[in-house]
């Protein structure tokens, strides 16, 4: 009962443009595409234009006979809609028709409900498509008589009707609930972190801007990496280990899309809460898309609807690659703070300046020492070693030793407090010339 239909593999897509929306038009292009990494064959497109939707078929008359023409000249078996469709224009059409219709919302379940992996995903997958087929599921008792007055005169259909609500709201409060745990375990896996004062860097950005490809990358995981949209829905984390920052947790997330359905961002709140907490998002761009500045105002606004907004940002530039005679770069604001990485996970081209970054921007007050330590400041000095933040140690006749260090401000007075020393007690020297 909680499986989405199959949507068939030969599809005839709709694509309309309404002159009363403006700007908030789809692009077909991108239907293709989820319609490709749905894995159905897109057989014939249909595009009209109208000034507003039609309340019953969305379309007209005549733009139903076209349609109603290709789906039979194609053979297809379904007929998707590159916009949200009402649950009574949804069986209107397929009445007309006698063939399965879905709409944007509907496609983009699908995909997600194939990319699923873990336990988690699954599960929010799942309460996106109870959610949406709740409002959907009068289509599937029509054959059935509707409810009449009289005793001896009461169909079953409405009653049926009634008994697949009941299910499917038992089944939401359940899936919420499970989802409030998986909801309470990250909240205690983020607690753990901060105590251990280990920050976390979240990778978002629009689907397919190589988010995957460029985590694989730096991690050296074997995250799902494809092109096609939505290959990642599970996060994913990872420990990385930078300098003199010492361990961060990396998180993969799922990607936005223009006009995601408020449903799924609901959904995924659990997972894109990684997001809110992050202590920094490394927003990974596509430079090579023609609609790469739409693209990300339509992250930013995802990210506005999360509470996210707030977090400090950091550009990732993906794929130059495919552009001709560029080379990695860092761009900074009028502060010389990093705003901008132009990279390639692909080849690996500006990665090492992309962790220079991070480390610039995570880092809070870097401090480059040199300290003198004599015999009896072993304690210290193993400390030291043990955390990774001494660069360089020169030995002096008197037995004392010159350590270079590189190493954050909080760091730095915890080995202190470690060693069971104050900041007066150390001997500073000066950085040779």
């Amino acid at each position: 009962m909680f499986e989405r239909p199959d949507v068939g593999e030969r599809a005839i897509l709709v694509h309309i443009e309404f002159s009363s929306r403006g700007e908030e038009a789809e692009d077909l292009g991108e239907f293709r595409e989820l319609v490709a990494s749905a894995g159905v064959e897109t057989v014939g497109v249909v595009t009209g234009k109208r000034n507003q939707p039609s309340p019953r078929l969305f379309v007209g008359e005549g733009k139903l006979d076209e349609i109603r023409d290709a789906v039979a000249g194609h053979e297809a078996d379904v007929v998707l809609f590159n916009h949200a469709l009402s649950p009574s224009q949804e069986r209107n059409l397929e009445r007309e028709m006698k063939c399965r219709v879905l709409d944007r919302t509907g496609v983009i379940l699908d995909i997600f409900a194939q990319r699923a992996r873990t336990h988690e995903g699954k599960l929010q997958v799942e309460l996106a498509q109870l959610e949406h087929m709740s409002t959907r599921l009068v289509r599937g008792w029509t054959h059935l008589e509707r409810q009449k007055g009289g005793i001896g005169l009461r169909g079953p259909g409405e009653t049926q009707l009634e008994t697949d609500r009941r299910l499917l709201r038992a089944r939401i409060k359940a899936i919420h609930a499970r989802l409030d745990k998986v909801r309470r375990q990250r909240n205690q896996g983020r607690r753990a972190r901060m105590r251990a004062d280990i920050p976390t860097v979240s990778l978002v950005g629009y689907t397919n801007a190589g988010k995957s490809t460029l985590f694989n990358h730096i991690t050296t995981a074997s995250v799902y990496a494809a092109d096609q949209l939505f290959a990642t829905l599970d996060p994913t984390l990872r420990r990385l280990e930078l300098p003199d920052i010492g361990p961060v947790v990396i998180a993969d997330t799922v990607g936005f899309i223009r006009h995601l359905p408020h449903k799924l961002v609901e959904a995924f709140r659990a997972t894109l809460e990684e997001t809110t907490q992050a202590a920094l998002l490394l927003h990974v761009v596509d430079c090579h898309d023609d609609r790469r500045d739409e693209n990300i105002g339509q992250v930013e606004n995802v990210l506005l609807e999360i509470g996210a907004d707030e977090v400090p940002v950091l550009q990732i530039f993906n794929k130059i690659d495919l552009l001709d005679d560029f080379s990695p770069r860092v761009e900074r604001n009028e502060d010389g703070e990093p705003v901008r990485v132009w990279v390639s996970a692909v080849t690996g081209a500006g990665i090492p300046e992309l962790f220079d970054a991070i480390v610039e921007r995570v880092g809070e007050d870097v401090l480059h020492l040199f300290v003198v330590l004599g015999p009896r400041d072993g304690k210290l000095r193993a400390l030291l070693h043990q955390a990774g933040s001494v660069v360089s140690e020169n030995h002096r006749d008197s037995g004392d030793s010159v350590l270079e260090l590189r190493l954050q401000s909080r760091d730095w007075y915890q080995l202190l407090s470690r060693a069971g020393m104050q900041a007066e007690q150390i001997e500073f020297a000066q950085a040779p010339a």
